[in-house]
C-alpha cells in the first residue's frame, strides 16, 4: 500500500535532472522515456567557472542515455503508475496522521482510511518526514544542508539546449543552472549551502539579479519568459549521520527522509531510488518476523553504496567553496578531450563517486559501461 498526502500528478520542487545512476534505476523499474511527457536527453554539459571560463563536457554518443531532464510532475506520476501496475494499492490525497510501532508491526492512522497495520513501513516522505517526527526519530532544529530555488522558463534561446552550470562567486560552493526541456523550455535555478554567504531568506531578492547576469542572460536569450511562480526547497545531505531506521527495523527511511542527497551536486533522484530499492530488498530478505535483520541489512547496504561517495563529495564541495578551487577544478576538467569526457561521466554518476577508493565495488568495465536504455 502506498499512502501520500498529495494527489498525483503533482509538482515537486527539483532541478529535474536525471543522472546515469537515476536512469538505470528507472530502467530497472520498467519506466520508459517515451511514457514521460517532457523527457529531454542531454548530450552535453557546459560548466562555467567564476572567472567566466566555460568548459564543454560531452557525454558518450550511441551507447545509451547518460543524462536526461524530465519534469517531476510527469516523472513521478509515471513512476506511481508503474507501482500500480506492479500491484500496489495507491491512496493519494490521504495524509498520515499517526504512527506507532509494536513488536509485530507498525500501525498508521491515515485520513479517510482509518488505521492501517503493516509489518514494515518505508518512509519516503521527504526532508521534513512526518513519519520521523511521529516516531521521535527526527533531528530537532534540522533545516537541511542546502537550499534550492527554481522556476520554469519558456522561449529560451538555442544555447539553452545544453545543460548549463554556472559557479558564480557569490554562490560557492553552490551554483546556478539551466536544464533543457522540450519546446524551448528550461528549468532554471540556483542552490546555496545553508549558513554560508547568502541567507536563505534573501534568495528571492537575489533571483532577478542572477537572471540578468550577462553569462546567464546570454544563454537564456532575450525572449525567455518565466512560466508560473518560482519555488524554493531544502536539501538534506547527511546520509552518513542520519538514523536510517526506527522501531527496531520496522521503519526504514529512504531518499530525502534519509538525507541521501549528494552534497556536491544536490542531486537526489538516483539516491532516492537506490535507497528505496535497498530498503525493499532488505524487507524481502528478512521477512516480517525479523525486523532487526532488515534494519541491519538496510543500514549496511546504504553504507556500502553511499557513505564513501557522500564523504568524498562533501570534501570536494569544500574545495570549490573558494573561487580559486572552483576555477582550478573546472580548468583541470577541461585539460583534454579525455578529461572532459571522463569528468562528464563522473559528474553524472555513471559510476560511484569514490569507486577508486572502494575496491569492493570494482568490476570489469566499470569506467566504460553503457548508459541506460541502450
Amino acid at each position: 500500500m502506498l499512502v501520500d498526502k498529495a494527489r498525483f500528478p503533482r509538482d515537486k520542487c527539483c532541478g529535474d535532472g536525471l543522472t546515469a545512476a537515476a536512469l538505470r534505476e528507472l530502467e530497472r523499474l520498467g519506466v520508459r522515456p517515451e511514457s514521460v511527457p517532457g523527457w529531454q536527453v542531454v548530450n552535453e554539459a557546459r560548466v562555467c567557472s567564476p572567472s567566466g571560463h566555460t568548459v564543454s563536457l560531452p557525454l558518450p554518443s550511441g551507447q545509451g542515455v547518460f543524462a536526461a531532464v524530465a519534469p517531476r510532475a510527469a516523472l513521478d506520476a509515471v513512476v506511481l503508475d508503474a507501482a500500480r501496475s506492479a500491484g500496489a494499492r495507491v491512496h493519494d490525497g490521504h495524509a498520515m496522521v499517526s504512527a506507532a510501532v509494536s513488536t509485530d508491526g507498525v500501525e498508521l492512522g491515515v485520513e479517510g482510511i482509518g488505521q492501517v497495520r503493516a509489518p514494515f513501513v518505508i518512509g519516503a516522505d521527504g526532508t521534513w518526514s512526518p513519519l520521523r517526527h511521529l516516531l521521535g526519530a527526527h533531528l530537532p532544529g534540522y533545516l537541511g544542508d542546502w537550499h534550492a530555488f527554481r522556476q520554469y522558463f519558456t522561449g529560451v534561446g538555442p544555447d539553452a539546449d545544453a545543460l548549463w552550470v554556472w559557479f558564480e562567486a557569490d554562490l560557492l560552493p553552490g551554483y546556478a543552472w539551466s536544464f533543457p526541456l522540450p519546446g524551448g523550455r528550461a528549468n532554471v535555478g540556483f542552490g546555496i549551502q545553508r549558513d554560508k554567504g547568502i541567507a536563505v531568506r534573501d534568495m528571492k531578492h537575489l533571483w532577478p539579479d542572477l537572471l540578468n547576469r550577462p553569462q546567464i542572460r546570454r544563454v537564456l536569450g532575450d525572449d525567455a519568459r518565466p512560466e508560473g511562480s518560482h519555488k524554493a526547497w531544502p536539501i538534506p545531505a547527511r546520509v552518513d549521520r542520519m538514523p536510517l531506521t526506527a522501531g527496531g527495523g520496522r521503519v526504514l527511511f529512504v531518499g530525502d527522509a534519509a538525507a541521501a542527497t549528494d552534497p556536491l551536486t544536490g542531486e537526489g533522484i538516483a539516491q532516492a531510488m537506490l535507497t528505496a530499492r535497498l530498503a525493499a530488498e532488505a524487507v524481502q530478505a528478512a521477512g516480517p518476523p525479523r525486523p532487526v535483520m532488515a534494519g541491519r541489512r538496510y543500514t549496511a547496504e546504504v553504507e556500502r553504496a553511499l557513505f564513501a561517495d557522500h564523504r568524498l563529495a562533501d570534501r570536494l564541495s569544500r574545495v570549490i567553496s573558494h573561487r580559486k578551487g572552483a576555477r582550478a577544478a573546472i580548468r583541470l576538467a577541461g585539460t583534454s578531450d579525455w578529461t572532459r569526457r571522463n569528468f562528464a561521466r563522473w559528474l553524472f554518476e555513471d559510476y560511484p563517486r569514490a569507486v577508486l577508493s572502494t575496491p569492493a565495488r570494482w568490476h570489469r568495465g566499470m569506467f566504460a559501461g553503457p548508459g541506460a536504455y541502450r
